[in-house]
């Protein structure tokens, strides 16, 4: 039976208004972070610290069905953002990115992008041509979490120094929420002190308006929704949300 009405509609939309309304000037009032005055505080230096680039490739970018110019207006806040902890002395930049298998099942969701071998899989050149690349270490995943099927987890085990982190790139509510919250619930569970920062200047997501998604036989995503309502879910599971790192 279909239960949809306009009615139905209307009700939600005047019950979420409120918590809309919240969530808006939430965003709004969001301040930049000073990583050494936070990094003072929390006794943390350099070495302590690792960068998740992530998705940051030519397939989300510049080229191939899925890039889009919301991602695309991320480079240059993300190489501000790689560059400026490369000034501060950070050296762990970690880089996962979609690496895919040909026969993804992920494609069922969102259609055939970044296969292994092909340039959409490659690092965007913004970021490849900047000095601290040659500190990245690229984490290849098949899904949209950064630790199944990957090396992530070895890598965290070396260093148990690192207990800073910083998260950038796309997308919002899929592979960015996915990073935080595994660093953040890791931590938890392993009742180990640590911090997770998401920068709000440098994660983004895309949008497929209702009409165009129903045309192409797609779901519907709101980009400017989702993206504050994943950030506001992470900042509730204790992943800290700022304006920009300074």
């Amino acid at each position: 039976m279909n239960t949809r009405t306009p009615e139905r509609s209307r009700a939600l939309s005047q019950r979420s208004a409120e918590f809309m309304a919240f969530l808006a000037n939430w965003q709004a009032d969001l301040e930049p972070l000073s990583l050494e005055s936070d990094w003072a505080a929390h006794g943390v230096a350099a070495n302590n610290v690792a960068v998740f680039v992530v998705d940051m490739v030519n397939g989300f970018c510049h080229e191939g069905p899925l890039a889009g110019p919301r991602v695309q207006g991320l480079i240059a806040p993300v190489r501000a953002a790689v560059a400026r902890c490369y000034a501060l002395g950070v050296r762990h930049f970690l880089l996962p990115q979609d690496t895919h298998e040909s026969d993804a099942l992920e494609f069922a969701q969102f259609g055939p992008h970044c296969v292994v071998g092909q340039s959409e899989s490659a690092t965007i050149p913004e970021l490849a041509g900047m000095p601290a690349a040659a500190d990245f270490t690229v984490v290849a995943k098949n899904s949209l979490h950064p630790a199944y099927g990957t090396e992530l987890e070895a890598w965290l085990a070396q260093r148990p120094e690192v207990r800073y982190f910083v998260i950038i790139g796309d997308c919002t509510d899929l592979c960015i929420y996915q990073t935080a919250m595994y660093l953040r619930l890791a931590a938890n569970a392993a009742q180990r002190e640590c911090q997770v920062v998401v920068p709000e200047n440098c994660v983004q997501t895309y949008d497929l308006p209702v009409a165009t998604a129903q045309t192409i036989g797609a779901m519907p995503h709101d980009g400017d929704v989702l993206h504050l309502i994943f950030l506001y879910s992470m900042a509730l599971n204790g992943v800290r949300i700022v304006k920009a790192v300074e």
